[in-house]
């Protein structure tokens, strides 16, 4: 089951430990798996971002559509041809019928 939740950076923990309140900023390497921080001193350090590397993280919206984004792209293609194909089968229709009471029935759309 998918939880979407925020995933904890362990590097943020480690570097924290290791330094407390010499950190004056953090960032993650994502390519590198990594979280590096930037000392007052000047210095940087850095820690891995994940206990083990075979460990599988929850998902988040953002891993989500980075691994489907064709299959919800196709999804949302098709939805839309068909919304597209229905309204242009509905003018069809309403063009086609010689009856002013069929052709208002067709176009006109109430919102109640």
């Amino acid at each position: 089951m998918i939880t979407l939740q925020r995933r904890q950076l362990v590097g943020h923990d480690i570097l924290l430990a290791r330094h407390g309140n010499h950190i004056s900023a953090m960032r993650v390497d994502r390519g590198a798996g990594r979280v590096v921080a930037f000392l007052d001193d000047g210095s940087t350090d850095s820690a891995p971002n994940l206990i083990a590397p075979g460990l599988r993280m929850p998902d988040t919206v953002r891993s989500v559509l980075r691994e489907d984004w064709k299959f919800l792209t196709g999804i949302s293609a098709g939805c839309a041809g068909l919304a597209g194909l229905m309204f242009a089968a509905s003018v069809a229709l309403a063009g086609m019928s010689g009856d002013p009471a069929l052709v208002q029935i067709l176009t006109a759309y109430s919102g109640n």
